[in-house]
């Protein structure tokens, strides 16, 4: 076996529409195609899936809104752009913070969704990290 990329990550969320709407527009991902009754939000070619929490749907053992921590890899901005955008929405951002990702070293800032999941925000060495 060879797993060869991501194609989407689940989120369990207090509240479906904050989430989708924080995703798209803080972040700037994209609404994407999702099941009947539910709401998902891309990025390049992966997505994001919305569960409202205690919906009864199949799910991870214990799903808890706030309980993730997951690192989006940024293109065509610097951090100091990214933080300035989110300082607009009244997102607090922590770092930069030197960390080294599946690709090498990378520079990261840190904030938290409407949930409070730790998102990572990074840039690796050499692109865009000004």
């Amino acid at each position: 076996m060879r797993i060869s990329r991501l194609d989407h990550l689940v989120l369990t969320v207090a509240d479906v529409e904050r989430s989708a709407a924080f995703y798209r527009d803080v972040l700037g991902m994209r609404d994407a195609p999702a099941e009947p009754g539910r709401r998902a939000v891309a990025f390049g070619p992966s997505k994001i899936n919305f569960h409202q929490c205690g919906d009864g749907r199949p799910d991870a053992k214990a799903p808890t809104p706030g309980s993730a921590d997951v690192c989006f890899v940024l293109e065509g901005a610097t951090l100091a752009e990214v933080s300035a955008a989110l300082g607009v929405h009244g997102v607090a951002v922590e770092g930069p913070v030197a960390r080294v990702g599946a690709l090498g070293s990378m520079t990261s800032l840190y904030l938290r969704d409407p949930d409070g999941n730790l998102v990572e925000l990074a840039v690796y060495a050499g692109e865009d990290d000004d």
